[in-house]
């Protein structure tokens, strides 16, 4: 029966071996397990290249008309990817994207329609200080530019309003060439940025505190504004002297003595930035960068004497009409 315990021959014979060959096996093994690992292959990834992005370049227009005109705004880099998401969003959410930017830009819009006959009272701010009064018994204030110190008219709150409608109305008028689901915003935007500013004007200019009076100039000012609206339209639509009636009632307030030359100039103002807006695309009007001149550049065409005053009449021009005869 063999014995499981080892020989002191076999013993001796252990001790004598070297260490280095007792565990030249496990050695071998340890290498083979990293060695196996360190033989696969990663590759290096690629360096990912940047390209710096195109700048904006804004729309080119060339207006006729020197009584608008259409200020580019700067290069601004811009990411690619987020201007990406921003047109997506835009595209799939039109309705909730356009109010926000039909509200900034029809700020900007707005400020360029007040700043055409903007007026100021010097002691508004002076407790008792007595404010001095028109002819009318409106706030007298102090104005300049063309529409005060050429045409005359006086720097009132009254003033201001008309010819911010005027204004306003021109734009308007571009306003419905937008796409349907787009306009209404913009028309709602640009009169409530009016109605802002002119309540702000009436507590800071004329120390109107009561809520009650303004909210009633309001209403007031609203029911011109649809008037005037209706009226230039038919201006528009019917000629050159009916738009000369309806600028004749807002802006002059019917006065008699009204300088016919004056007139003219401002009817042919009204169709010159009409021509110059219509030139410029929906973007350039969205950029919000539209610049108003002034009707005394027109006083040259409105000078001019038309071929037609020489012609001499004809028997049928010279003949009564029909609603003549019928009156008589």
């Amino acid at each position: 029966m063999a014995s499981v315990t080892p020989c002191r021959v076999c013993l001796r014979l252990i001790k004598q071996q070297p260490p280095s060959v007792l565990f030249k096996r496990s050695t071998s093994s340890t290498k083979r397990t990293f060695t196996v690992s360190s033989r696969r292959h990663f590759p290096e990834p690629e360096p990912k290249k940047f390209h710096s992005p195109a700048p904006i370049i804004p729309p080119k227009s060339d207006p006729p008309s020197k009584n608008v005109d259409y200020q580019p705004p700067g290069h601004f880099p811009e990411v690619p990817t987020v201007a990406k998401v921003a047109s997506q969003f835009r595209k799939s959410a039109p309705g909730v994207t356009e109010t926000y930017v039909a509200y900034g830009v029809a700020d900007e819009l707005f400020k360029e329609c007040a700043r055409q006959a903007d007026y100021s009272i010097p002691r508004a701010n002076e407790k008792g200080a007595e404010t001095p009064k028109s002819k009318d018994g409106e706030d007298l204030g102090v104005g300049k530019g063309w529409w005060y110190e050429t045409l005359g008219l006086t720097p009132t709150f009254n003033t201001w309003a008309q010819i911010t409608f005027l204004h306003m109305y021109l734009l308007t008028v571009r306003f419905r060439c937008f796409p349907p689901e787009h306009a209404p915003a913009w028309h709602q935007h640009l009169l409530d940025h009016f109605f802002y500013n002119a309540e702000d004007r009436m507590t800071v200019e004329h120390n109107v505190h009561s809520r009650t009076i303004r909210n009633k100039y309001l209403k007031d000012l609203f029911i011109q504004w649809r008037g005037l609206t209706a009226g230039y339209d038919e201006g528009i639509a019917r000629g050159d002297a009916v738009l000369a009636t309806a600028v004749w009632r807002n802006i002059f307030k019917g006065d008699e003595e009204v300088d016919f030359k004056h007139l003219g100039m401002i009817v042919s103002y009204l169709r010159a930035v009409l021509k110059g807006l219509d030139s410029l695309s929906y973007q350039a009007i969205v950029a919000g960068q539209i610049k108003f001149g002034n009707p005394g550049v027109e006083e040259a065409l409105v000078m001019k004497k038309s071929k037609l005053l020489n012609a001499p009449f004809e028997d049928e021009e010279l003949k009564p009409t029909k609603e003549v005869k019928d009156t008589q």
